[in-house]
């Protein structure tokens, strides 16, 4: 209803106003702030009224539609109302207050140029324990009712405002002594990394979302598992969401093994009934398969990279009109396409045509045949690209030296994956040599591979030994763990992914091409059973 009704035109921003000084600029922002729009006034008490009655409807039209509307059109670049002139239009109702600084503090971390400030950080940390001392602490569920959409982008704000601290806190170049006395000494557990698993741990326990979630997969009813606070939505939605929350935080922390297993209850290959927030299910494919690249499960990570990737390509017009959830899908899309090159090129195999078909539009094969001669650079470009925002899970210790230590753990990644593309760098054209013939002399192949002249007999003996090292690291890089079924994604059977094998008889490889030809016939049983089902579904309904 506010999106159709037009707005105060002589609702113009002063910027000469602001003189420099915070404070200054705080009284003036206050007194400005009096002067806020009618329909923003009437926006807030709406709002208010919504939440307190239930009405999930009219909420989320108006966190989905409404608000960023407003944010657009009248905050900008600048913050929403403080906290004391709201709470004067909603007879200080505490509940809505703290939603409403939840959106108040997002949006300066969103908008505000230059980003919040400490205070602002530490008001944000505060405003969330607020949260969740409210619904954690309750003996009986509370009684608020919000959007999924809304619950989703409360765990993942809250994950990002820890990681976002966590940068700042290890930049030290830009600090002020006032600020470092305030971050050791007053503030020294705020955004705390201890803190942040056990708040999300906490709202999986209370909702019992694990349980439910493995008796749902055997086929049996979760209400009978839920207890008091898992039968609502509300707690529900919110276990799920920080299952995907604690597999972000894990994989920012770089323990990968941790980030899968802790999903181990969510068969992260099907789709369920949790999986209807688009930018959740993205998001968790994303990370899933970047563990598992970490991990050296590339055939369980080029799957889930091509999955959710044609899920975006056949869904992309139910959220496209949503620009503030646009901006991050269409990130996270082109890191996918990043990683999956990358994953493509350490581990060949066939994918969907419609995926070969965009990295062909955006020249991602040019990236993938230099990376395929072993041009280093062009894989440290594309992970440093496409991988998390790293964070370490201490600041820095008060006596470290005032430098920028935010790069220290990406950096410590980077390492890491380059280790593991150096090992492999000579396996593409090992791999090329090898396809084309069936049988190959070892001297032979390792001429190949060190084309120098004026072989003597010792020197030609170190190249075979060096071959001979390059050909069991092909044989054991080309064999992963894959998974198969189960709903842990870690459960798996090694299997070798390469399209050829061969074996070493008395100086001669002996190659096989193991590559199977497309069998077409599954793939329209598959369909055809898939549409009977719906098919009956469909009867079942009418009837």
């Amino acid at each position: 209803m506010y999106a159709t009704e037009e707005y105060n035109e002589d609702y113009i921003y002063d910027y000469d106003a602001h003189t420099g000084d915070p404070h200054l600029d705080m009284e003036y922002e206050r007194s400005f702030y009096s002067k806020m729009p009618d329909m923003v006034k009437k926006f807030l008490q709406y709002f208010r009224d919504a939440i307190n009655e239930g009405v999930i409807y009219d909420i989320q039209n108006m966190y989905e539609n409404t608000f960023p509307k407003l944010s657009e059109q009248h905050f900008d670049k600048r913050a929403w109302p403080d906290e004391h002139e709201v709470a004067t239009l909603v007879e200080d109702d505490q509940v809505f207050m703290i939603l409403y600084k939840e959106l108040y503090y997002r949006h300066i971390h969103a908008r505000i140029p230059g980003g919040p400030s400490l205070d602002q950080r530490v008001s944000s940390f505060l405003n969330y324990c607020d949260f969740f001392n409210l619904i954690l602490s309750s003996s009986s569920p509370v009684s608020l009712e919000l959007p999924d959409i809304w619950l989703w982008e409360l765990v993942d704000e809250f994950v990002y405002q820890f990681q976002n601290f966590a940068q700042y806190r290890a930049r030290l170049t830009d600090k002020s002594e006032e600020e470092m006395d305030q971050l050791l000494n007053n503030n020294s557990k705020v955004w705390n990394i201890l803190c942040i698993l056990n708040v999300l741990h906490s709202l999986v326990d209370m909702s019992n979302i694990k349980a439910q979630l493995e008796v749902s997969a055997n086929g049996g009813d979760p209400e009978s598992v839920a207890g008091e606070f898992g039968r609502h939505s509300f707690y529900k939605m919110l276990g799920y969401f920080s299952l995907v929350g604690l597999l972000r935080v894990h994989s920012l922390l770089g323990d990968y093994y941790q980030a899968i297993k802790v999903l181990e209850p969510i068969e992260i290959h099907k789709k369920s009934q949790y999986s209807h927030i688009p930018a959740c299910q993205i998001s968790t494919s994303y990370y899933v398969g970047f563990a598992y690249m970490m991990m050296r499960r590339y055939s369980d990570a080029i799957r889930t990279f091509c999955s959710i990737l044609l899920y975006i390509q056949r869904t992309k017009q139910l959220y496209s009109s949503r620009s503030y959830q646009n901006d991050q899908i269409n990130k996270q899309t082109d890191q996918m396409y990043h990683l999956l090159a990358i994953c493509l090129v350490l581990h060949p195999q066939c994918i969907d045509e419609s995926i070969q078909q965009v990295l062909r539009e955006k020249n991602y094969h040019d990236n993938m045949y230099k990376m395929q001669c072993g041009d280093l650079e062009v894989f440290k470009n594309f992970y440093t690209f496409a991988c998390p925002k790293f964070v370490s899970p201490c600041p820095p210790p008060a006596d470290a030296p005032m430098e920028d230590y935010v790069k220290d753990p990406m950096e410590h990644q980077i390492e890491v994956f380059m280790d593991e593309v150096r090992q492999q760098q000579d396996l593409p054209t090992i791999r090329s040599y090898l396809k084309l013939y069936t049988t190959l002399p070892l001297v032979k192949l390792a001429s190949f591979m060190d084309q120098g002249n004026h072989d003597t007999e010792e020197r030609q003996e170190r190249k075979i030994a060096n071959l001979l090292i390059h050909l069991l690291c092909f044989k054991h890089k080309m064999k992963n763990i894959v998974w198969t079924k189960g709903s842990s994604g870690l459960e798996g059977k090694f299997q070798s992914g390469s399209e050829l094998d061969f074996f070493i008889d008395n100086e001669m490889i002996h190659i096989a091409d193991t590559k199977v030809a497309h069998r077409y016939g599954d793939f329209f049983i598959r369909k055809i059973l898939k549409f009977e089902d719906l098919n009956r579904r469909l009867h079942q309904i009418k009837t």
